[in-house]
């Protein structure tokens, strides 16, 4: 009888065992994910995968009318050489990074084969010093 191959199981079975005693004990920081944080972080982004495969931004201009109020242009582009349709809105946020409750709707944005539209949003109220604008498929 070879017991090699079971002197080889029986140690990698011990290692295995030993293994997830290593673990320091908590507490444990936060890990942060940018799964649930692109909003809060980015100024473009696209909420689901049709989206994230179809379009891109290829600029954003914001400048702060006379009133002070905040206009953004996004200028959206379609990167398939087919018609699509989507789905656009702009949330505004205060200089913190907290949503002031300016809000747009979502607009129905159709986009020509490899074309490039601009779209603008225009704050509400003088809060607004911050935005991101979404993007999805038109549902």
């Amino acid at each position: 009888m070879n017991t090699k191959p079971m002197l080889v199981l029986a140690t990698a079975a011990a290692l295995a065992l030993f293994a997830g005693c290593a673990t320091e004990p908590g507490p444990f920081r936060p890990l942060d994910t940018t799964k649930y944080t692109l909003e809060n972080t980015d100024k473009f982004v696209l909420l689901d995968k049709p989206a994230q495969i179809s379009v891109t931004c290829t600029g954003l201009q914001e400048r702060p009318l006379a009133d002070g109020r905040l206009e953004v242009v996004a200028n959206v582009k379609n990167r398939e050489s087919r018609r699509i349709e989507v789905q656009i809105n702009c949330v505004f946020k205060d200089d913190q990074g907290f949503a002031t409750g300016d809000e747009t709707p979502f607009q129905t944005l159709i986009l020509a084969e490899n074309s490039t539209e601009a779209v603008r949003f225009t704050a509400m109220n003088l809060a607004a010093k911050k935005y991101t604008i979404r993007v999805r498929q038109a549902r």
